[in-house]
This record gives C-alpha cells, sequence and structure tokens, in this order.
C-alpha cells in the first residue's frame, strides 16, 4: 500500500464572485501542497456560491478559460483538486451541478450531480455522474451533496471498487446530525473511507454548519474542523495502510 494524503477544503464561497472565489481556492491549493495534500475536494458550487439564481449566468463549459489559473496551478503542485462550479455540456442548454477534477497532468474531467435537492429542478438539470478515479491502487468515487442521501449512491461507489466516497456539499446546522450519521454510516457498511467537504460559512440563504469531517472505512472519525470558517481537514494513510487525521486554519 502506498502513502496517500487527501483533504477536505472548507472555504466560503462569495456570492458570484468567481475571480475572487478562485483566488481563494489557489490559496486553498497553496497551503494543501505545502502539507503534502494529493487530492482536495472542495464544497458544492464552490467557485459560485450556493446560488441557484445565478447559475444560468454564470454556467461554464468545463474547459473554459476561466478555470485555467485553477489547472495550471494544480499541474505547478502536482495536485487533484475537486472544485464546484455550474456547468453546461456540450451544445446543450441545460445547467447541471458540476464538480470539476483538475488533475496534475492539466486535464480536466466532470463529475455532475446526480439527484436534485427538492427546488432545485428550477435552476439544474439532473446529471449523469462521472467516473471514478484512479489512484494508484485506489479508486475514488465522486459525490455532490444530496447524491449521498440516496443509499444506491455510495452502494453502487462501492459495487465499483471505490475505497474513497468523497462528498462536496451544502450541510446547515439543521441538517448536520442526520447528514453526517449517513455518511458515516456509508463509511462501516461499505468500508470505505468517507470524505464530507462542507461550506465553511453562509451561501445562498443556508447558515452552513462547517465541521467537514473524514471518516474511516470502520466509521471511525478520522479529522474534522472545529465549526465554521476556512479549514484544511486532512487524512494521511502511511505506507503501513494506517490513517490519522489532521486540522489546519487558512
Amino acid at each position: 500500500m502506498i502513502a496517500f494524503t487527501i483533504a477536505a477544503a472548507q472555504s466560503i464561497s462569495i456570492a458570484g464572485d468567481v475571480p475572487g472565489n478562485i483566488a481563494r481556492h489557489l490559496a486553498f491549493m497553496r497551503t494543501a501542497a505545502e502539507h503534502g495534500v494529493q487530492l482536495l475536494v472542495f464544497p458544492e458550487l464552490s467557485l459560485t456560491g450556493y446560488e441557484p439564481a445565478l447559475a444560468a449566468e454564470l454556467a461554464i463549459a468545463p474547459d473554459d478559460e476561466v478555470v485555467a489559473p485553477l489547472r495550471e496551478m494544480a499541474r505547478e503542485l502536482r495536485i487533484t483538486a475537486v472544485v464546484g462550479m455550474p456547468i453546461r455540456l456540450g451544445a446543450a442548454s441545460e445547467v447541471l451541478i458540476g464538480a470539476l477534477v483538475l488533475g496534475p497532468d492539466g486535464s480536466v474531467s466532470v463529475y455532475t450531480k446526480q439527484h436534485l435537492h427538492p427546488g432545485e429542478e428550477a435552476a439544474f438539470a439532473a446529471g449523469q455522474g462521472g467516473a471514478v478515479l484512479e489512484w494508484g491502487g485506489d479508486r475514488i468515487a465522486l459525490a455532490v451533496c444530496a447524491d449521498f442521501s440516496h443509499s444506491s449512491h455510495p452502494r453502487q461507489a462501492a459495487e465499483a471498487g471505490a475505497n474513497i466516497y468523497a462528498a462536496g456539499v451544502l450541510i446547515s446546522e439543521g441538517g448536520y446530525a442526520p447528514d453526517t450519521t449517513l455518511l458515516q454510516g456509508y463509511a462501516a457498511e461499505h468500508q470505505m473511507l468517507v470524505l464530507m467537504a462542507n461550506h465553511g460559512g453562509p451561501t445562498g440563504g443556508w447558515t452552513c454548519a462547517g465541521r467537514s469531517a473524514i471518516w474511516g472505512a470502520d466509521g471511525t472519525l478520522i479529522a474534522v474542523a472545529p465549526g465554521v470558517g476556512d479549514s484544511l481537514v486532512i487524512a494521511r494513510r502511511s505506507s503501513a495502510g494506517q490513517w490519522r487525521g489532521e486540522q489546519v486554519a487558512i
């Protein structure tokens, strides 16, 4: 087994300010690289904030030049970053909730949210998910928020051989207890490490809970942010296969 370091980027998004949010993402990526992080996952719609009313205006193609600074930073730092953005694919006019996977080789791949939260259909269409990420002997399945509320989603990830389930989310104070109970349960049930990257501040009228977390494959909590605010929640696996956690304020 090879050593591996992953992290949840608990970031605060400014509504509709893509350049400002990109600058903040770059700072997260630099700090993550300083701590040896190889895979960094941001919250749902992290580059725009969770702003359905702005999504059609802000939606981009996955290879749009607006994300070029992030792609270049991923290549420079040799890090993979998963960032949230409303997207359109091909000639389609539908707006999808996307997670862009920016690779250390300059590549971009896409995961699109499959299961919409009630009311999201007014601004977004349901997506088709995306391929499991291959990382040495690891297989990493992505999720975006309400995806994990459907038990079939993590089950299908496990059936596809995933040993890591990484979700970019928006979880409010009121939803935190039931949602984290689900995620922790999936970790133990499917024997997958589960990462949850939550917003660190208000977005889209929601009071987000922060407290991003990572659970081990037996459901044990490895690392958690203490509250709201910008934070890195890190899990490191040694070559012996043991995971240990760390939390870094940004």
